[in-house]
């Protein structure tokens, strides 16, 4: 039976392609979605995989043909037809998983905006048996940790991508071999590709080969990203662009050195690798302090009413919806009680525009065994009590646990950090971009304080509101402070939401 390849759709206003790269030729054996061709478009580069599992039949659009949508790449025959090609051995069970011998193991989809990994831990090593769906290794992205399963049984026959190394979100991990003996052949044809020093046998896509050859560049002055190192049509553009981005750049300060270590205190030293986490920490709060025109306003709050409200009614809360009342609720609903007034501070600017968000997405900063992380609890403006509290529980115990996935922590419209629970008396919080606000919260300090002319005890909490002053004015954040210190300190304004 024989089966068409098909041009798929390549996208919203792209009516054609230029076929770039075969990965097979004809007479070649094939798996279900293993990659067949590459085609080139004005925007993006698009892999064809095969539609199912068989020979390579005949080639109907070559290398440099330009194509439309639909229009016909290849026939594959499946099947009986399919016999003739691992004529070698008799197939096994296992073998249609092991795609000719051996099956690649890819970087499985990051989630939305991460683009890269680093590989952890490998759980297996060169010459171990898997089984399909074992863990073969973990990746660890700038937001979460990710497990990648095994896509077929058979040997471990070699990692490509071996512990701490960089992977992009196409790249290519590892190869098992459906047997023992292809366990040992298969390393064999990836170390003779990469002995060549920049694979100069890969055929670059017709369109960069054109490229290199109008801008006067060969091929090793350009690093190529299509598969296998394949050399395309953007890569040549990005590094035409680049001796003109570094020279209109201004030169990177360079890296303060490090300061001299005594010989006897080297030994006692240990340098331990940023986690991927820590990076992202670092870099976001960094380029928030760049971007941002950050400013901090502060006030303080009585907490004696809010502490009084929780004392009497906690015991029936928690029985009653089974969760503990705590300090986080009543923050939050202050706080989205004061955005509705001072929504600025809910909004985020975007190019020359400012976006203001009709909903509150709150985040709440979470620290963790690995670094600071900020769940998200989305509509927050639209929950009870209750619903905050178990929201607030469920995240920070899923934050600890490792458990969160992206889209728990992305789409956050304001951040409440609270240093208190560590000692924090006062702090100016950063930013979390893209937002405009974050409100950090304090230790609850028993001190002296005016009231009515007379000197008395009251638990003070420190409020800092850190914000954008390109897009909050001082008034704006100075009212939204006031606003949270006002239904604090008479938690019935909310009821009445005054």
């Amino acid at each position: 039976m024989s089966i068409e390849v098909r041009v798929p759709t390549l996208g919203e206003s792209v009516t054609e392609a230029t076929v770039a790269t075969w990965f097979k030729k004809p007479g070649d054996a094939v798996a279900v979605d293993e990659m067949l061709c590459e085609l080139e478009t004005d925007k993006v580069t698009v892999e064809v995989p095969s539609p199912a599992a068989g020979v390579m039949g005949e080639v109907v659009a070559a290398e440099g043909e330009t194509v439309g949508v639909n229009a016909l790449l290849a026939t594959i025959v499946a099947g009986e037809g399919a016999a003739p090609a691992p004529a070698a051995a008799p197939a096994p069970a296992a073998a249609p998983a092991a795609s000719g011998g051996s099956v690649d193991v890819m970087v499985p989809t990051l989630g939305e905006s991460v683009t890269e990994a680093t590989v952890s831990t490998w759980f297996k090593q060169v010459g171990d048996s898997v089984a399909q769906d074992e863990m073969l290794c973990e990746l660890e992205t700038d937001k979460v940790s990710v497990e990648v399963p095994a896509p077929a049984a058979g040997v471990l026959a070699e990692i490509v991508a071996p512990e701490g190394a960089t992977v992009d979100a196409a790249a290519k991990l590892a190869v098992i071999s459906g047997s023992a003996a292809g366990a040992v052949a298969a390393p064999a044809a990836p170390a003779a590709g990469s002995s060549d020093g920049g694979g100069k046998d890969i055929a670059n896509a017709p369109s960069a080969e054109k490229a290199m050859a109008q801008a006067g560049l060969s091929a090793d002055q350009v690093t190529g990203t299509g598969r296998d190192g394949r050399i395309m049509k953007e890569d040549v553009a990005k590094a035409v662009a680049a001796p003109a981005a570094a020279a209109a750049a201004p030169a990177p300060a360079a890296q303060a050195p490090r300061a001299p270590v005594a010989a006897q205190d080297a030994s006692r030293e240990e340098r331990v690798r940023m986690t991927r986490l820590r990076q992202t920490i670092a870099k976001r709060l960094k380029d928030s302090q760049n971007t941002a025109a950050m400013l901090t306003t502060y006030n303080e709050v009585d907490m004696t009413e809010v502490m009084a409200l929780r004392n009497q009614y906690k015991d029936q809360f928690e029985k009653k919806h089974g969760v503990r009342l705590g300090f986080m609720s009543f923050f939050t609903k202050a706080c989205c009680h004061a955005l509705k007034e001072v929504p600025e501070v809910n909004a985020e600017i975007d190019g020359t525009d400012i976006v203001y968000k009709n909903f509150v997405h709150m985040g709440v900063a979470a620290g963790t065994p690995t670094g600071l992380v900020v769940p998200v609890i989305r509509d927050a403006d639209s929950m009870s009590f209750a619903a905050i509290e178990k929201a607030i529980a469920e995240k920070g115990r899923r934050a600890r646990d490792g458990k969160l996935s992206m889209e728990e922590m992305q789409g956050g419209t304001f951040t409440i950090s609270n240093g208190g629970v560590y000692g924090s008396l006062m702090s100016s919080p950063i930013l979390n971009p893209p937002q405009s606000g974050i409100l950090g919260m304090h230790k609850i300090q028993d001190r002296p304080m005016a009231i009515n002319g007379e000197v008395k005890i009251r638990p003070m909490m420190y409020l800092a509101l850190s914000y954008d002053h390109r897009i909050v004015d001082g008034k704006g954040a100075v009212t939204f402070l006031v606003r949270v210190k006002e239904a604090l300190e008479d938690p019935r304004r909310l009821l009445m939401d005054l």
